[in-house]
């Protein structure tokens, strides 16, 4: 499986579509909810939850950023970018909040979904090359 790099096999790409799939039904419950993210650029006080939820955004967003840019093959490439968006789309509606990011609430469910698919794919091709070795 020379065009993989990070999910070099069935059984990796199977925990990066459980991950997927994981963050897609949070992001789906957040989006559902209707919380209105205030931001933390806000005059008002900050809760110490969004502070977190501000500093684990930042840390998946580089650490995805990091597997797109170290992935070799455009499928993977294409999953990491998706994660990445989705990601950092989170990131950005909570710092800045609803009433100037609305619409990342929507691209966090977009992408993720785009990325279980891409997933999905992923995981089948594995399974076909191990299938054509046995």
């Amino acid at each position: 499986m020379g065009g993989f790099s990070i999910l070099t096999n069935r059984k990796r790409a199977v925990v990066a579509l459980v991950h997927s799939v994981v963050f897609l039904l949070i992001a789906a419950r957040q989006m559902v909810a209707a919380n209105p993210a205030a931001g933390i650029w806000m005059p008002s006080t900050v809760p110490r939850g969004t502070w977190i939820l501000c500093a684990i955004f930042t840390i998946v967003s580089t650490i995805l950023l990091w597997l797109f840019v170290i992935s070799r093959g455009m499928m993977e490439k294409f999953y990491f970018g998706l994660c990445t968006v989705s990601a950092t789309s989170g990131l950005l509606r909570t710092a800045f909040g609803d009433h100037a990011f609305h619409a990342g609430l929507y691209i966090r469910v977009v992408m993720l979904v785009s990325a279980v698919l891409v997933g999905l794919l992923i995981v089948r091709t594995h399974s076909e090359y191990a299938e054509s070795r046995s």
